[in-house]
């Protein structure tokens, strides 16, 4: 790329630019910046409502080659911050492909960057963690940048932008179970696997009541995956802390962590974060070895733990964090990682089975 084609550039908070060329919708803003290590599934980064307010690097370098499929998105309308790639391809080869990736972008206010050293950005992220970034015209002078980003603050109103703004129903085809699943920002993938198991799933706002999720007679709760700190969410909070005991309960992601705080435990945010595909979590039941997706930016504090009922069931293997938890008395377990996995392995999908066997116990008891 030359002088006279860079026409976008991206100022860290420690001073660094990175020039490339825009793509996708033309906006400038300030995000905090994250990097993604899955190989595939951009869509579903894309339209993953947990990358609400951040800039997201695909470590992988070649991007949008295989353009946007209708049936991929996890939600209807992305709320990702921006797409920061090394290489992308404006002319996907793909028979599924309904759009390319530049043109969903621009069609839903998303700013993307290319061209850029994608290797350099990850390890300065991993070495100095995440951090917020202005993505800006070339023409913004470093001084007026680094200004900018000392006045802004990342926005903590993640959870109530992507929620539901009302009850929604998703029919099984064949009903086993009846699942109420508090929307916290959660992708599509997690309806269908419950779907596909017998599960009807009704959805509601992340601010749904105790009463109001009672009223709807659940086998089972769902908390799910959603962008932000869960210190964000008291409401959500809350209301999980009544349903205890109540009805077998799993967490996932956001959810997990919510779960913690729950019960009275404590959560951090992490130096950098669990953005991919392919991170190792011990079991420890079995002591089998998943390879799990993750996109989280927060962790439960495994030392609080020792105050609850919860027992940690997973743990990273990279990094020790709390990958799960349960309490057999609640009927209630919970992952930090993504069992529906999309993109990402499958290694998890028993999860879900394991949710189910916990509303069968219900309906025995």
């Amino acid at each position: 790329m030359t002088e006279k084609e860079w026409n976008k550039k991206l100022i860290l908070e420690d001073g660094q630019e990175y020039r490339g060329m825009g793509f996708g919708a033309d906006a400038c803003r300030v995000l905090e910046v994250v990097f993604n290590t899955s190989m595939v599934g951009y869509q579903e980064i894309l339209s993953d409502p947990s990358y609400t307010y951040q800039a997201v690097v695909m470590t992988y370098p070649l991007i949008g080659n295989y353009g946007m499929a209708q049936e991929d998105y996890e939600r209807d309308v992305p709320t990702i911050g921006a797409l920061l790639v090394r290489e992308y391809n404006h002319e996907p080869s793909n028979f599924r492909s309904a759009a390319s990736l530049a043109e969903v972008m621009k069609r839903y206010g998303i700013p993307g960057l290319c061209g850029i050293d994608t290797r350099k950005l990850t390890r300065s992220l991993r070495d100095g963690g995440s951090c917020k970034a202005l993505l800006t015209d070339r023409a913004t002078p470093l001084k007026q940048g680094l200004e900018i980003l000392q006045a802004a603050k990342i926005p903590a109103d993640g959870v109530s932008r992507v929620s539901c703004r009302r009850i929604t129903f998703f029919p099984a085809e064949t009903h086993r179970y009846h699942v109420v699943a508090i929307d916290c920002g959660m992708k599509q993938n997690m309806v269908r696997m419950l779907n596909q198991r017998g599960c009807d799933v009704t959805m509601v706002p992340w601010d749904a009541s105790a009463e109001t999720i009672g009223a709807l007679r659940p086998d089972g709760v769902l908390i799910s995956n959603g962008p932000g700190d869960p210190a964000d969410v008291p409401q959500t909070v809350w209301t999980v802390r009544r349903l205890l005991g109540r009805y077998p309960i799993l967490g996932i992601c956001l959810g997990h962590q919510i779960l913690a705080l729950a019960y009275g435990a404590k959560t951090y945010k992490l130096k950098f974060g669990h953005h991919g595909g392919n991170h190792p979590v011990r079991n420890r039941k079995t002591q089998k070895i998943e390879i799990t997706s993750q996109n989280h930016s927060y962790a439960v504090d495994a030392a609080s733990l020792s105050e609850t009922p919860l027992n940690v069931t997973h743990v990273n293997l990279l990094d020790g964090t709390v990958e799960g938890m349960e309490c057999g008395r609640d009927r209630v377990l919970s992952v930090q990682y993504h069992p529906e996995s999309a993109p990402g392995p499958q290694d998890s999908a028993y999860v879900w089975d394991s949710f189910i066997k916990r509303m069968e116990g219900k309906n025995h008891a």
